[in-house]
Order: C-alpha cells, then sequence, then structure tokens
C-alpha cells in the first residue's frame, strides 16, 4: 500500500456517531478520536451525534445520513459488545446493500496485535447502503484509534494505491441510479 503523490486529496463528508447510554458529547472521548483523526487527515466533519442503545434511535440517525447526500461515510462508535444493551449491528446490518466482510477481519486482525485474544469480544462491522459507507467501532478510543490509523485512514483517502474505496464512490449506487452518487467525480 502506498500514496500516490500525483494525485490531489478528496476530502469526504464523515458523520460520526456515538451510541451510548451514558455518554455526552463533553465525554465521549471515542467519538472526539475519530473526529480528531479525520479532521486532521483533510475530511469535513459532516454530522456528530449521541444516541442511546436502541435500535430504533440508532436506526433513525443512520437512515436519515444515508439519505443525505452531504454525507459519504458513517462511522459509529459504541454498542459492538454482547452485553443486552449492545444493539449497534443489529441495527445497522439490515441496513447494508452490501457487507463488508473484509473490514471485520481486517480490524479483528489489528486489534489481536494491540490486545489479544480479547478481541473477540467485539462485533465490528461494515458496509454500503445508498452509495454510504458505515463503519461500526467499538467504543473504546484505542479501538477507534486503530480502526482509523490501520485501515480508514488508508481507504478513505483517494491517493492510496492499489485501490481505495475514494474511488469506487461515483460507482457505489450504479444498480439504483440514485441522485446521490451521480454527482461525484473523483
Amino acid at each position: 500500500m502506498a500514496i500516490d503523490e500525483s494525485k490531489q486529496f478528496i476530502p469526504l463528508n464523515i458523520a460520526v456517531l456515538t451510541v451510548s447510554d451514558t455518554r455526552a458529547l463533553a465525554d465521549d472521548k471515542s467519538g472526539q478520536t475519530l473526529v480528531d483523526r479525520l479532521t486532521a487527515a483533510g475530511h469535513h466533519l459532516a454530522a456528530r451525534e449521541i444516541v442511546t442503545d436502541d435500535v430504533e434511535a440508532i436506526r433513525a440517525v443512520i437512515r436519515r445520513w444515508i439519505a443525505d447526500g452531504g454525507v459519504d461515510v458513517v462511522i459509529t462508535t459504541g454498542g459492538t459488545g454482547f452485553t443486552g444493551r449492545d444493539v449497534t449491528p443489529e441495527a445497522i446490518e439490515p441496513l447494508f446493500e452490501k457487507r463488508m466482510d473484509g473490514f471485520s477481519i481486517a480490524f479483528h486482525m489489528l486489534s489481536h496485535a494491540k490486545i489479544g485474544t480479547s478481541t473477540i469480544q467485539s462485533r465490528a462491522t461494515a458496509g454500503v447502503a445508498g452509495a454510504t459507507y458505515i463503519f461500526c467501532l467499538p467504543g473504546s478510543p484505542g479501538a477507534c484509534r486503530d480502526a482509523w490509523d490501520g485501515i480508514l485512514a488508508a481507504q478513505l483517502d483517494y491517493r492510496t494505491r492499489p485501490c481505495n474505496f475514494v474511488e469506487i464512490m461515483p460507482r457505489l449506487d450504479e444498480h439504483l441510479r440514485r441522485p446521490k452518487a451521480q454527482g461525484a467525480t473523483v
């Protein structure tokens, strides 16, 4: 993997959703970690919200962002564990038009190198819905840092070779012919 410096960086509009019954913006370290990293990389923060661990509340925000032409990527943090209130995958995976199984595998490989077998306590997932990339990360700042630094920073950078998510954005919804991706240019 390498950066092709002859290509221009293309900033994306990225929304961050924290799923938590206990966090507020003032103490949302995981959400802030993502915001700090995506803006430092040159992307735009399209939106940021916190919702409780409730399937319908999570889906409502995600559906709104999928429908919003100003949101290219959604990153969630929290709710990927196994406790009774951890419902982020249940809320979001039914919305996927296509699952991104490789993301979960890559995330767990990175995570295993840092925290060992404890990585199996996460149900990190990703997919595409309505020409919008969606990544669901665990609720720890370390997991958010690892996912951004080890996967998302490169895949959300048009200059990354041999391939990246940005270069295929205009074709994500070609089967639907939705207006959102038709205006996208890379």
